[in-house]
């Protein structure tokens, strides 16, 4: 089969995924060809998944990303892929902005968090302590980052499809 797509040779083969453990437990639920194949509907959705998940806290970042393209048959490798822009130099950032964002739309007087609390190795307490506006901020960063991925997303898939359509 003549692959179309740069991507398509980092795409892992579905048979290769289905011979996982993860590929054994979710079965018929991964054969879906939305979850494997590039389109306009399923790559702009896998953006917006990937992007929401990716401030899911600790290791339910992929699991959630897994679950929410089960749910809505979106791009599964791309979605997974995602989640990975949250990582140890870019979650202490993240989270700062999502302080910052949640002090904006709670009207609340923005006090930089002491930075002692938020090293690069962040505890439970230490998150709990920045209270409410980190509870709203979070949310709000994932949901402004996924609708702008999606939008980004759906604007390169048409930009694409308008170049290709002038090479004819």
């Amino acid at each position: 089969m003549p692959r179309k797509f740069f991507f398509h040779k980092y795409l892992p083969d579905r048979e290769a995924v289905r011979a996982t453990w993860l590929g054994r437990t979710f079965g018929t639920w991964l054969r879906h060809p939305s979850l494997w194949h590039l389109s306009r509907r399923s790559v702009p959705g896998a953006v917006a998944i990937g992007l929401f998940c990716g401030l899911v806290p600790g290791p339910l970042q992929m699991l959630s990303a897994l679950l929410f393209c089960l749910l809505w048959k979106k791009n599964l490798p791309i979605s997974l892929a995602l989640t990975l822009y949250t990582n140890p130099f870019t979650i202490v950032p993240l989270y700062l902005l999502a302080y910052w964002i949640g002090t904006l739309l709670l009207g609340m007087e923005h006090v930089a968090p002491k930075l002692a609390e938020l090293s690069w190795h962040m505890n439970w307490q230490a998150i709990a302590g920045l209270g409410k506006p980190l509870a709203v901020g979070v949310p709000a960063l994932a949901l402004t980052l996924a609708v702008t991925g999606y939008l980004v997303a759906t604007l390169a898939w048409r930009c694409y499809v308008i170049a290709r359509w002038k090479n004819r």
